[in-house]
């Protein structure tokens, strides 16, 4: 017996007269969706002799069974004991050898008594193929299973019943369709990039950014030495693929060769000097000034004399704000250290020329925030102590909206409010780990996880508190010191702005046929080695061999004349 609970994000019952398309609309948001309460029900237990399987529930699209087994255990003083066992099993079966699934959840035996206590065992996993089963091998002792005065066992039909609940990750390597189940594709991870997929997610969603980026001309580039048409390109695939695109051009237009790839890089380096390339590329073009107006705010270094009428002060720009997370509560303690003032005395006086060593305060006002705001998390810091990096995965709290009024030196025109956009997370130490990003595409609460090639969708406390870190080993993440390194806002009144719509005519039509002969090239290319190796492991002989290489050349030929046709056409 199965009897599937109460879910997530799950559809409600279709009307009788559109039952087939609705049912099958929601099969498929069942079999996706990232958590389940299922039970199972084992007639005549007293009589069990081998295991015995649940009918399959769905979660992430892949079945999740309840496994129940006899098994004879040690007590302590080493006398073997009778005892039940129950496991969550996923994905049996299944022949792909790469996938995995972390889950959590709760396995619970039910007491048939209408006072009775439920025996609950929580667990946690990274199912794989080599361990799609989880669970307890002596989830309770035979004896106490058959103790009438617990009501485990229904004395009616002498059955037992198990309820399940499972929470999900998506998986990776098998059953899932990010496009299908939430309207975006993933990148692949070419080795150690997901930090760098992580923030090309950020940047495609930045909607207003992505329309400046498709109008700069890169007419006669090639997409593996120039960063801007590179980019365009992944625009483009995220924007329209159905399938987790690749990112080795644009690496490659970085000037980083094959084992620069699977090295991690500064990630607030990394965005700095992409920025700047954009911005270099979009001068005296339509576009020219968008990167400034979309990411630069200003702040003033001011040094002020405590006994002489004397200050220094000087006005900066900035692209991103760096806040100390060590002994900090929340974003707005950061904020307030940031504008600390120092003092400069003792042996530390300022120099103020004619006025010599004085006691002065030094330190910074905001003056204008940017509409797009980067805050970069002090998570990685150098210790004196252990002359090492270390990352400090201490608790530190952030918030879906914020207000930065009280932290500008004048109140500004518009008012410093902010609406989170996306986190980027760390798992891991200052040695390595991995790297997911939290976006709200829409700004409308509406939150998705993208884990390199799997993009899922996700609550808003999976995408904000679960990534506040302070706790090391919590049975909600799949990974130890998980934490939020980089935090992106937009301006609430600049929203609308910020994520307008992206729709194929905001596309040049040439870069869209310059990317489509791209992609032609590339097919052919693909077609030609699949070709060739079919030819060397099935047919060797000389007439076979021209036969696939006149074919090969006339497929060829074929797409490359249309490119051709396509770039005549436009110049004309």
């Amino acid at each position: 017996m199965l009897q599937t609970g109460s879910v997530e994000n799950a559809t409600a019952d279709s009307p009788q007269n559109n039952a087939e398309r609705n049912d099958i609309a929601r099969n498929d948001e069942e079999h996706a969706r990232s958590e389940a309460t299922f039970r199972f029900t084992v007639q005549n237990i007293s009589q069990l002799k081998e295991q015995v399987l649940s009918p399959p529930c769905y979660v992430r699209c892949l079945p999740w069974k309840i496994l129940i087994l006899i098994r004879n255990t040690s007590t302590p003083d080493h006398q073997q004991q009778k005892a039940l066992g129950i496991f969550l099993q996923c994905n049996d079966g299944s022949e792909a050898p790469g996938w995995s699934c972390y889950g959590m959840g709760e396995l619970k035996l039910l007491s048939h008594k209408t006072d009775g206590e439920h025996l609950c065992r929580k667990l946690h996993h990274m199912y794989h193929c080599k361990e799609n089963d989880w669970g307890f091998a002596h989830f309770i002792s035979w004896k106490d299973l058959m103790n009438p005065d617990d009501g485990f066992v229904n004395e009616d039909d002498d059955s037992i019943t198990i309820e399940a609940h499972v929470i999900a990750e998506a998986p990776h390597g098998v059953s899932w369709d990010s496009k299908k189940h939430t309207g975006y594709v993933g990148l692949k991870n070419q080795g150690a990039t997901c930090y760098m997929n992580s923030l090309l997610q950020t940047l495609f969603f930045t909607n207003v950014l992505r329309k400046a980026v498709y109008k700069i001309p890169t007419s006669g580039e090639d997409s593996s030495c120039s960063v801007a048409f590179a980019l365009q390109r992944v625009f483009f695939d995220l924007q329209f693929s159905d399938k987790p695109v690749a990112t080795k051009k644009l690496t490659k237009s970085f000037g980083w060769e094959t084992l620069d790839s699977f090295m991690q890089h500064d990630v607030q380096e990394f965005l700095r000097v992409l920025l700047d390339r954009l911005e270099n590329k979009m001068k005296l073009t339509v576009v020219e000034g968008t990167v400034p107006k979309l990411f630069e705010g200003k702040m003033t270094s001011y040094i002020k004399c405590k006994n002489v009428n004397c200050t220094s002060t000087r006005v900066e720009t900035f692209y991103d704000i760096q806040l100390s997370v060590k002994g900090k509560k929340n974003i707005y303690e950061s904020f307030k250290d940031y504008i600390s003032t120092e003092l400069l005395d003792g042996d530390n006086k300022y120099d103020a020329g004619e006025h010599g060593l004085q006691e002065a305060e030094k330190g910074v006002r905001f003056d204008l925030f940017p509409p797009i705001l980067h805050l970069h998390l002090l998570r990685f810091q150098y210790d004196p102590q252990s002359d090492a990096s270390v990352k400090y995965n201490d608790r530190f709290e952030f918030y879906e909206e914020i207000n930065l009024d009280e932290y500008c030196q004048e109140i500004p025109q518009s008012p410093a409010h902010y609406t989170l956009h996306a986190v980027l997370v760390h798992s891991g130490d200052n040695h390595g780990g991995h790297y997911v990003v939290f976006i709200n595409p829409k700004g409308d609460g509406k939150w998705c996880k993208f884990d390199d090639d799997v993009v899922s969708r996700c609550s808003k406390q999976e995408a904000i508190e679960y990534n506040f870190g302070g706790k090391e080993d919590v049975p909600y993440l799949a990974r130890r010191a998980t934490s939020a390194y980089m935090l992106i806002y937009i301006q609430t009144s600049q929203l609308k702005y910020v994520l307008q719509d992206v729709t194929e005519n905001d596309i040049p039509s040439d870069l869209c046929e310059r990317i489509n002969a791209e992609m032609r090239y590339e097919m052919v290319r693909t077609c030609g080695r699949k070709i060739r190796c079919r030819r060397l492991k099935s047919d060797t002989s000389v007439s076979s061999s021209k036969y696939y290489a006149k074919i090969f050349n006339a497929v060829k030929q074929f797409f490359t004349l249309q490119a051709l046709a396509g770039f005549k056409y436009k110049a004309r």
